[in-house]
């Protein structure tokens, strides 16, 4: 056990157990008596705030406005697209009865709500005048999982679903491409987590979808984490429900569709790529809390510093707080590191006699000492930017270390059994190659890399001709 935070177990002994460890000592969500489902613990859903106000942003920026579709789905409207039912029918939880009274068509509870938005279009787009319609909801959903782990797989869980309704399919297919490089762009830019974006295979793709654009990132043990998606579904949904509407020739023509979204899983991620073995370890453009002051005694002038300093970052959009709890330093040291704050500065008596605070660095748990005289608002500001590339880099470069080219099966068996990671190989798009991959370890294709080299020529797999490169890996 780590003597600094016996709570939790080291990484490199038990990954598994370690995160859950870090979950809970960091309190970002507990187990419930609801099997599968987990209580968001307040600091685990500042995360998810500070995540919703930064894509909520972006997706207003580029014209999308929020709405809010019903819980439940009747039956015969879900089974309307029947590969979307198929696709989750394993999944779908169903409501049999209301207050005492067997219900004569059952409700499921969603799963996902492309056949809601489908059914509010059909009644709500009548001309090319009323597209393009650019809808998102932030909610929760319900999938019966049978193996659940906290943030990462719950039957419960929260995301955002955006729906858009075009009135071509070079407007929707911009569109699923636009929404693919907010994810990527808010996963290397604001999580500093590097991912990759490319197109799912046929039978990786979304149930009902065209195709599906995906953003996938690696996490600290070499197991993948879809990390967002984009979908194009043409005019197969509007066929389906029947959304039509009159053209500029005043034709009738069925809508092209899309729907993208990204889940709380997001913080599985943020763990796994970049917590250490005292807790967690937040970037700070998504830190809830980027700043931690610990005055040290009951000192008069400590104690106005620690205002003072606290002022000053607030004033410049620096979240900071103090920590005037009834605790002792040691403790609330720990406390802070477990929690992930960004910097932590430490006032003491000793220190101000000698003129210097000292400043930590929570990512390298580096301590500094400063002149008490310093401009903190632009010490700090710069560190912070310092700290937020320095965790990107070096998520990067973990990331790269465990990236591996296969040439053939043998390759491929052989990294999965020493170290999983990113396996890049080539494919001749055969749907049996995929699934004799997947036999060892249950090893999956995570995306084809589009106007990417080819490695080789030939299949990884059958040794045919190769037609894609395909980045391969064992998934969460």
């Amino acid at each position: 056990m780590n003597k600094n935070n016996e709570a939790i177990t080291p990484r490199n002994v038990d990954f598994a157990k370690w995160y859950t460890d870090i979950v809970r000592a960091a309190h970002l969500a507990d187990y419930s008596s609801v099997k599968g489902c987990i209580v968001i613990e307040p600091n685990g859903y500042a995360i998810w705030e500070k995540m919703q106000q930064i894509l909520d942003q972006e997706f207003k920026k580029t014209g999308h406005m929020n709405c809010q579709m019903p819980l439940l789905i009747p039956e015969n409207l879900l089974q309307k697209e029947t590969d979307l039912i198929n696709g989750f029918a394993p999944e779908v939880a169903w409501v049999t009865e209301g207050g005492q009274k067997k219900l004569e068509d059952k409700l499921c509870i969603r799963p996902t709500s492309e056949t809601l938005f489908c059914d509010y279009y059909a009644t709500h787009i009548k001309s090319y005048r009323d597209l393009p319609k650019l809808y998102n909801q932030w909610c929760n959903v319900l999938r019966w999982e049978k193996e659940t782990r906290p943030f990462l797989r719950s039957r419960e869980f929260l995301w955002q679903e955006g729906h858009t309704a075009h009135a071509t399919e070079i407007e929707a297919k911009k569109e699923t491409n636009q929404m693919m490089e907010i994810y990527h762009w808010f996963h290397n830019e604001i999580l500093a987590i590097p991912s990759i974006r490319g197109i799912k295979t046929e039978k990786e793709k979304f149930s009902g979808a065209e195709y599906t654009l995906t953003n996938e990132a690696l996490m600290y043990n070499g197991v993948a984490l879809q990390s967002g998606t984009s979908h194009y579904f043409g005019q197969k949904f509007s066929k389906a429900y029947q959304v039509k509407f009159t053209n500029k020739d005043n034709e009738e023509e069925y809508v092209y569709q899309t729907s993208w979204g990204t889940t709380t899983r997001m913080i599985g991620g943020l763990i796994m790529v970049h917590s250490d073995d005292y807790g967690l370890v937040l970037p700070p453009k998504i830190a809830p809390k980027q700043v931690v002051i610990i005055p040290i005694g009951d000192d008069s002038e400590v104690k106005n510093i620690a205002e003072s300093y606290q002022q000053q970052l607030q004033n410049n959009e620096i979240s900071a707080y103090i920590d005037n709890s009834n605790k002792s330093p040691g403790y609330k040291f720990a406390e802070a590191e477990v929690n992930g704050i960004p910097i932590r500065i430490e006032i003491g008596k000793r220190d101000l006699e000698n003129n210097i605070i000292t400043i930590v660095r929570r990512d390298t748990r580096k301590k500094s000492t400063i002149n008490i005289d310093i401009n903190i608002v632009n010490y700090i500001s710069n560190l912070l930017e310092i700290i937020q590339k320095d965790m990107y880099e070096k998520a990067k470069s973990r990331r790269d270390e465990l990236t591996f080219e296969a040439h053939n099966m043998n390759d491929i068996k052989k990294i999965l059994e020493t170290q999983p990671g990113f396996i890049h190989a080539m494919w001749c798009g055969d749907a049996r190659c995929e699934e004799k991959i997947k036999e060892i370890q249950g090893c999956k294709s995570r995306c084809i890399l589009e106007n990417e080299k080819k490695i080789d020529n030939c299949c990884v797999c059958c040794g045919k001709e190769a037609k894609y490169h395909v980045v391969w890996g064992i998934q969460y």
